[in-house]
């Protein structure tokens, strides 16, 4: 990592409130370059606040950009941080129309150009795609990083149709403590508390109403650029990593926008900006690149950055399965248009008459964390326990590599004796001594089948073809290690089980997976600079004499049959900040489960926040506890939430509901 502590351009910051028609300010700060000259705008807009929690990162990017002669402004999103205002649902129409506000009101600014930029990761990267489908005038380009077009069937929500119970529960949760943070006296004042109180008044677990719409209908189609692509005028850079969640829509940008307005890079990432240095690497100069998009863009240099290949591509290499890789091996590539005319789908027939599929309801233990972050055990361990409580088929690599970039695909031939059940299919990379490693996966529910705008019950002993893609990847079989496609009839904790489920017959011989096979060219190189970043903000991060917990714990009760995960998502701990706010965040994730009873799974997230500023006598905390389970007819959510400002309660509520499972 090269720390950059000189630039083109001196810069200076200020914080700001950016006014809204309705009278409601916008908490900001604002990188400019000092300069006589009118220079465009880069937005980062983000319900995580400025003033703490993305503060770290913020510092190694926005004074960054503004060194390159570019204002750089991060926003808090209305009811969160010290924005004023009520917190709403993600990326509902307040969130949209304000960042539109935004946008205008930066180009209206004498030091701006009147052209601005848009970008940001996951949430940030979301608003971006979405607000540049909104098509203002002033925004001319984004770069949207490890983010969705499709709010339903890429995002934390669902997954071919399936409740997402791995991060449908623990996102929900998690947005449910970050609402209740406090704004900070030290920016707004003395008003903190009572701003504190109407936010906390206002607020709805997000899982009542994500839980509410299960399948793919009015609700999810808002806020998701898949349903127009052509909405969309801004040029975008569209980035991700394989070991992201939301990579399918970079390969979905490139296919659907014109080529004169999009490139994707996918690399080989976590859920992270790719300069970071977290796992798995190789890093790189990802804000040079940026930089490149933004001259081209908004100042109109010619930077070449339209000449690479509409898609860039980390091909992996062959490796053995580990929780986390500090770098991988691989390679990358370039694809002049995309579907390429260098990938060509391969079909392996499975082979092998009927097979019962009836995987015990702990399969997918193993499945690592849905949102890798860069964290010891993210990623998914050796996958031969996995495999063992599937249906698996082999197909072995002889002479040469196969080389695949791209979604496979699995057409699978099934009799259900239940109207309700889900397919999973996961592609593995087996050694010769036997090691599995996941490569990539994909699921079904079955009721989603003929679309994931309807729940159509399965006829009970009819056979059907059912037809889906596993998340997209780019990856080396080398020859002497076998193709394996493990098919499972169950995924906990990442799918949430179906009533009733005990799994179905498949026709291996009515059934293949179709592999997108890379014919192996020799590609122009394709290079990128070391990562640069400014000076970082200078957060100390304690160390305590507490021993920490696992990251992800499996626990095994013998005499009920129940097993029961526990993670710890490593957020952030303590960390002490430089205008002396102690910072303090704990969560523990815990999903339930009985082998033989798909009723039993339970979720549970419990969370405990402090913000404290020692020589201001400010000291408040921040507990919440959340849990789902579910009988035959209903999910069922609980959530408890208590706020104290020192050891008075400022806020305490329960909520109690019950959910109809009509897709889920």
């Amino acid at each position: 990592m090269n720390i950059t502590t000189e630039f083109p351009y001196e810069t200076t910051h200020e914080d700001v409130r950016i006014p809204l028609s309705d009278g409601t300010r916008l908490y900001a700060r604002i990188w400019r370059p000092l300069t006589d000259e009118p220079v465009p705008a880069l937005l980062e807009y983000l319900p995580y606040r400025l003033s703490d929690w993305t503060a770290p990162r913020d510092w190694q990017r926005h004074p960054w950009y503004a060194g390159h002669g570019y204002a750089s402004v991060r926003v808090d999103v209305r009811g969160h941080g010290n924005s004023e205002g009520l917190p709403g649902d993600e990326y509902d129409a307040q969130e949209l129309a304000d960042g539109v506000a935004v946008i205008h009101w930066l180009a209206q600014q004498e030091w701006c150009s009147g052209r601005v930029g848009m970008f940001g990761i996951s949430w940030g990267g979301f608003n971006s795609l979405q607000i540049a489908a909104l098509a203002p005038e002033p925004l001319k380009a984004i770069v949207t990083v490890c983010s969705a077009d499709d709010r339903y069937d890429n995002d934390v929500h669902y997954m071919g149709g399936s409740v997402l119970a791995v991060d449908m529960h623990a996102w929900a949760a998690t947005m449910l403590a970050f609402v209740c943070r406090p704004p900070d006296p030290a920016q707004v004042g003395d008003d903190w508390k009572e701003m504190w109180r109407k936010r906390l008044e206002a607020v709805e677990p997000f899982s009542h109403t994500w839980l509410a719409h299960q399948s793919r209908d009015a609700y999810w189609k808002h806020g998701s650029v898949c349903e127009d692509y052509g909405a969309i005028k801004a040029s975008v850079l569209a980035v991700g990593g394989w070991h992201d969640p939301y990579r399918d829509t970079v390969l979905r940008l490139v296919e659907h926008l014109d080529p004169g307005q999009v490139r994707g890079i996918i690399g080989p990432w976590s859920h992270q900006y790719p300069d970071r240095g977290l796992p798995p690497g190789p890093a790189i100069g990802f804000l040079q690149e940026t930089l490149r998009w933004w001259d081209q863009h908004l100042k109109g240099k010619e930077t070449g950055v339209m000449r690479e290949p509409l898609l860039r591509s980390w091909i992996s290499g062959s490796h053995p399965p580990a929780t986390v890789y500090e770098t991988l091996p691989g390679r990358w590539v370039g694809d002049a248009s995309w579907p390429s005319e260098n990938v060509n789908p391969m079909a392996y027939a499975l082979q092998g008459g009927e097979r019962i599929v009836a995987s015990p309801q702990q399969t997918g233990l193993d499945a690592g964390r849905f949102f890798p972050f860069g964290n010891e055990a993210d990623l998914p361990p050796d996958q031969r326990d996995e495999d063992a409580k599937s249906v698996s088929f082999e197909f072995p690599v002889t002479d040469a590599p196969i080389e695949i970039l791209g979604r496979p695909r699995v057409k699978l031939r099934i009799r259900m004796d239940a109207t309700r059940g889900q397919a999973i299919a996961r592609l593995c990379d087996v050694a010769p001594d036997g090691a599995s490693t996941l490569v990539t996966r994909g699921v079904l529910n079955l009721a989603a089948r003929n679309g994931r705008d309807r729940a159509d019950d399965w006829t009970p002993g009819e056979s059907e073809d059912v037809v889906f893609d596993l998340n997209g990847i780019g990856h080396t079989f080398p020859p002497g290690h076998r193709i394996r496609i493990a098919i499972s009839s169950a995924y906990w904790p990442w799918i949430w089980p179906q009533a009733g489920s005990a799994g179905f017959t498949l026709d291996a011989d009515g059934s293949f997976v179709e592999l997108p096979v890379r014919r192996h060219t020799e590609d122009p190189a394709i290079t990128f600079g070391e990562p640069e970043q400014s000076e970082p903000l200078g957060v100390v991060y304690p160390v305590t004499l507490e021993e920490p917990r696992p990251e992800r714990l499996v626990v095994r009760d013998v005499a009920k049959g129940e097993w029961r995960l526990e993670v710890d998502p490593r957020y952030g701990g303590t960390r002490v900040y430089p205008d002396g706010l102690e910072f303090t965040e704990d969560a523990l994730e815990t999903y339930t489960i009985q082998q033989d009873d798909p009723l039993s799974a339970r979720t549970r997230s419990d969370w405990t926040i402090r913000l404290h500023r020692p020589e201001a006598a400010w000291d408040v905390g921040i507990e919440t506890r959340s849990e789902i389970t579910a009988d035959e007819h209903d999910f069922i959510t609980s959530d408890e939430v208590i706020c104290k400002d020192g050891e008075e309660i400022v806020f305490h509520r329960t909520w109690e509901k019950r959910i109809p499972r009509t897709a889920g």
